[in-house]
C-alpha cells in the first residue's frame, strides 16, 4: 500500500517542503538551512534523493523501509515480551493499519526515522542488551531531539522492574549521550566539510526549539498534549490524496481504557503490561510537564511515538476478552466473545478506508484480505482455547 502511494502526490506535502529541500542543499555542497534538527533524518532522505533522484520515490522511499522496518520490531518486541505469536500478530496488524503511524511513514519526515530506532532499543533493551540499547537511542536522538523519550521509557521501565546494578545501567544509558555527541560532528562534517563543536550545535538547536513557544507562534494546527487523547485533533497534510495527521479513531477511543487497563495486568506482574505503560509515560504522559514547563509548541503528529504501545495494549484487551469468554464466559458472554477480535478489526479497517490516503481499489481490497486473515487466525485460536469436552476431561 506504500508503494501503491509513493508517488502521489508528486509536490510535497506538509514538512517534505522543508525536509526534502534541505536535503537537496546538502547533495548540492549548500550546507543545511535547518539548525534545529539534528542532521541523520536528513541525510537519509538526501540518500533517497542520491540513489533515485530528486522525484517522490527518492523523497519517500527510506521512510517507507523505515515504517516497514518498524512494524517487524514491533513483532519482535512483542515476543520478547512473552506474548503469544497471534497476539503479537494482532497487535502489529492494528499499528501497520493504523492512520498516523501509516501516514508519519509515508512521507519525507523526520519522525519515522526517529520511532524506529527507539523501536530497536527497546528490543535490544528487552534483551538484555542495555549499552546497544543505549547506542540506538543515540541513534534515535540524532534523527529528533524526540529520541531521548526511548531513554525515559527504557529508565522508567528499569526503575519499576530491575533498580540493580546502578552503576552498569547508567553507564550503559550513557550511551545515547556519548553516540549523540560523537555522532553529530561526523554528520555535520559530511553536510558542511568541516568539523564542529557537537555541545555549540546542541545549544543551538535546544535554543531554537525551545524559543518555538505558543505565545510567539500562533498556528491553527497546534495542540496541547493532553488535547490529543481527551480531544480528537487532524491536522491536514495534503487535501487529495487525503494525508491526515490524525489518530485512528477505532485506537483513540480506547487508548485511556487499554491503558487502565494495563495498570490492572501490571498489578498482576504482566511484564507487557509494565513496558507498556513505561512506553506510554516515557513517549507521551511527558509531554504533559514539558508543555507546561516550557510553553513548548506540540503538534499531533508528536503522539507518533505512542502509537505502538496503544495498539499493543489495544490488542492484550481484546486477547483477554476471547480467552476468557472462551474458557470461562456463560451464555452470551461466552457466545460474543469470539466476536470480539473481528468485530473491533472490522471497525479498525474501515476508519483505515476512511482516513488513510491510499487509493481506495488498493486499501479495499487489502483491508478484505486483512479481515479475512485475521478472522481465520483467531478462529483457529478460539478452537486451541475452547474448553475440553468431558470425556477429554475424564479420560
Amino acid at each position: 500500500m506504500h508503494f501503491s502511494l509513493i508517488m502521489t502526490p508528486g509536490e510535497h506535502v506538509f514538512d517534505e517542503k522543508y525536509y526534502v529541500q534541505d536535503a537537496l542543499n546538502i547533495l548540492e555542497g549548500k550546507g543545511s538551512a535547518m539548525p534545529e534538527h539534528p542532521p541523520l533524518g536528513r541525510l537519509i532522505i538526501a540518500g533517497g534523493i542520491g540513489i533515485f533522484g530528486d522525484n517522490p520515490f527518492g523523497w519517500r522511499i527510506f521512510p517507507v523501509l523505515f515504517g516497514a522496518a518498524g512494524l517487524v520490531l514491533m513483532y519482535m518486541i512483542c515476543r520478547q515480551l512473552n506474548l503469544p505469536e497471534k497476539l503479537s500478530l494482532l497487535a502489529v496488524f492494528l499499528l501497520a493499519t493504523e492512520n498516523l503511524s501509516f501516514v508519519q511513514s509515508s512521507i519525507a519526515m523526520l519522525d519515522v526515522v526517529s520511532v524506529t530506532f527507539i523501536l530497536a532499543g527497546f528490543l535490544v533493551y528487552l534483551k538484555g542488551r542495555h549499552a546497544l540499547s543505549g547506542a540506538l537511542v543515540g541513534l534515535a536522538m540524532l534523527a529528533k531531539f524526540t529520541g531521548i523519550f526511548g531513554l525515559a521509557v527504557i529508565g522508567l521501565h528499569w526503575l519499576i522492574t530491575s533498580r540493580k546494578r546502578w552503576l552498569k545501567f547508567g553507564l550503559s544509558m550513557a550511551m545515547a549521550p556519548v553516540v549523540y555527541l560523537a555522532g553529530l560532528p561526523l554528520l555535520l562534517y559530511i553536510i558542511w566539510g568541516k568539523l564542529l563543536n557537537p555541545i555549540t550545535e546542541t545549544i543551538t538547536m535546544l535554543t531554537i526549539n525551545f524559543n518555538s513557544t505558543y505565545s510567539f507562534y500562533e498556528q491553527a494546527n497546534m495542540s496541547r498534549p493532553w488535547e490529543w487523547v481527551f480531544g480528537y485533533n487532524i491536522v491536514t497534510y495534503w487535501p487529495e490524496p487525503h494525508y491526515m495527521a490524525v489518530i485512528s479513531s477505532s485506537v483513540w477511543a480506547l487508548i485511556l481504557p487499554a491503558m487502565v487497563y494495563m495498570l490492572y495486568k501490571a498489578r498482576k506482574c504482566s511484564r507487557a503490561a509494565v513496558f507498556s505503560l513505561a512506553w506510554f509515560g516515557g513517549t507521551y504522559l511527558l509531554w504533559i510537564p514539558i508543555s507546561l514547563i516550557t510553553d513548548r509548541t506540540s503538534y499531533i503528529f508528536y503522539f507518533y511515538p505512542a502509537i505502538g504501545t496503544c495498539c499493543l495494549a489495544i490488542a492484550v484487551f481484546l486477547w483477554d476478552i476471547t480467552q476468557r469468554g472462551a474458557s470461562s464466559g456463560t451464555g452470551w458472554i461466552r457466545a460474543l466473545s469470539p466476536w470480539a477480535v473481528p468485530a473491533y478489526v472490522l471497525l479498525h479497517l474501515a476508519c483505515f478506508v476512511w482516513l488513510s490516503p491510499v487509493a481506495y481499489p488498493w486499501k479495499l481490497g487489502a483491508s478484505l484480505l486483512f479481515y479475512i486473515g485475521v478472522r481465520i487466525l483467531f478462529k483457529q485460536s478460539n478452537e486451541e482455547h475452547a474448553p475440553q469436552s468431558c470425556e477429554v476431561i475424564d479420560s
